[in-house]
């Protein structure tokens, strides 16, 4: 209940904002309220290392004058900051240019419908507690012999409220939350070192994994990269652990999105109901999961989420399109203001294991590193680490190569996504194998 009635006082203060603008002759404006709270702690080798209570509330605005257009934004809620936030807003807006483009939504596009998608589970940790939490994390990592060193472990529960409104009537506020615990560490043998990390993060702290496995799973992560070798310069297939497969899709997204579309910088130009995929690969978005990290009932415009399918058989469905960018390419938005909602590549049968039987002899990517990928043309080149497969078997850790490929070929030459999904973050899929990459190395 009184998290309900903290929202009505942000909607109260965001309908405050609005009318203030049309009381200083904006046409219509937008405003959207965050208030944030939250504890980090951060232990090492056993000791404290920071304890950090997090306090932060934002307001910002974005008035129109027609269709000149201007944002202020400000930390102070007081009836006095909301007026000066509009009135530098609106002083702004009149010295801009005009944009044919710029406005708010449709109004039968925004969101009337707002089910509770579950995001809401406060934590009550103290500090003592989550220190004690994130010692006993780190300590089942140090317990393994080559373990040698640790950079902490680290656990966090952060609550928010939003709200955001605009002049055609919308006006909505709900919570979330967001708890995470992480450990990394350090392993030594025979003077080498390596370093390797693991997480879990959820909207309830119920559905964390238990503090001692992740201790322990960055520890046999980490105990695995050692005595890393380096290879030679060849073409081998190439199977992404599903921590790291996200990253291609994120690639696809980049591509997809109206800016990058009006700008005329991807590589995915004029590409709808094009074969990017294999005619297996499904690639779709589920906004209203339950307790999801990714679900949200409307995008950043207040314009209602939906599912849908990005790629169906393969083929591109949809580009991900707000009002603006929509209205640059004469289309209609697809709600996709601020980004994806759940995006999920259907995955096979196949589990890892069965993956690396299928790849056979080949490389397994289990880190990234870089930002080696050109969104005009799609070559893509990247530095890895990882390991060497033979007869589906891994052989050994290898790292300081580089992997590289053009996109375009990468999403045609998918093999498999395996059905190990992660999920601790807005891109959903398993691990994914592709037929053949380049790989410099010696």
């Amino acid at each position: 209940m009184q998290t309900q009635e903290e929202i009505k006082q942000l909607e109260a203060i965001i309908q405050e904002t609005l009318d203030e603008a049309k009381k200083q002759g904006a046409s219509s404006a937008t405003a959207g309220l965050s208030v944030d709270t939250g504890l980090s702690v951060n232990v090492r080798l056993g000791d404290v290392d920071t304890i950090e209570h997090h306090t932060a509330q934002g307001l910002g605005v974005t008035v129109y004058f027609g269709q000149k257009k201007a944002s202020a934004s400000s930390t102070n809620l007081s009836a006095k900051s909301i007026k000066e936030t509009v009135s530098a807003a609106c002083s702004i807006a009149r010295y801009t240019s005009e944009d044919k483009y710029a406005g708010l939504p449709d109004a039968d596009r925004l969101a009337t419908e707002f089910k509770d998608l579950d995001l809401y589970h406060p934590w009550q940790l103290e500090a003592d507690s989550a220190v004690e939490l994130a010692v006993q994390c780190e300590d089942s990592a140090r317990e393994f012999d080559e373990i040698s060193n640790s950079e902490g472990a680290s656990v966090d529960t952060f609550s928010g409220l939003h709200v955001f409104g605009n002049s055609l009537g919308f006006l909505h506020g709900y919570a979330t939350t967001r708890h995470s615990i992480s450990c990394s560490v350090l392993g030594e043998r025979d003077g080498n070192m390596e370093r390797d990390y693991w997480y879990s993060v959820a909207r309830n702290q119920q559905d964390l994994e238990d503090v001692a496995q992740i201790g322990k799973k960055a520890a046999e992560r980490t105990i695995k990269r050692l005595g890393a070798r380096h290879l030679s310069t060849r073409k081998a297939p190439v199977l992404y652990s599903a921590e790291v497969a996200g990253g291609l899709i994120g690639s696809l997204l980049g591509a997809i999105s109206g800016s990058s579309l009006y700008r005329k910088s991807s590589f995915l130009l004029d590409s709808l109901e094009t074969q990017l995929f294999p005619e297996f690969i499904q690639i779709y978005e589920q906004p209203h999961l339950l307790g999801a990290l990714g679900s949200a009932m409307y995008d950043a415009e207040g314009i209602a989420t939906q599912a849908h399918d990005i790629i169906k058989d393969g083929v591109l469905k949809t580009y991900l399109l707000s009002t603006y960018t929509a209205r640059k390419l004469q289309m209609q938005s697809t709600g996709h203001a601020g980004g994806v909602h759940n995006l999920c590549v259907q995955s096979g049968e196949q589990d890892f294991t069965q993956l690396l039987q299928t790849m056979n002899t080949g490389l397994l990517v289990t880190e990234l590193m870089g930002q080696g990928v050109n969104p005009v043309t799609g070559d893509y080149s990247r530095g890895a680490s990882g390991f060497w497969v033979e007869n589906g078997i891994i052989q050994y850790p290898v790292e300081e190569i580089t992997i590289a490929g053009n996109l375009k070929d990468m999403f045609q030459h998918i093999v498999a996504v395996g059905n190990d999904i992660d999920t601790r973050g807005n891109v959903r899929m398993g691990s994914v194998l592709i037929e053949e990459m380049a790989i410099a190395g010696e």
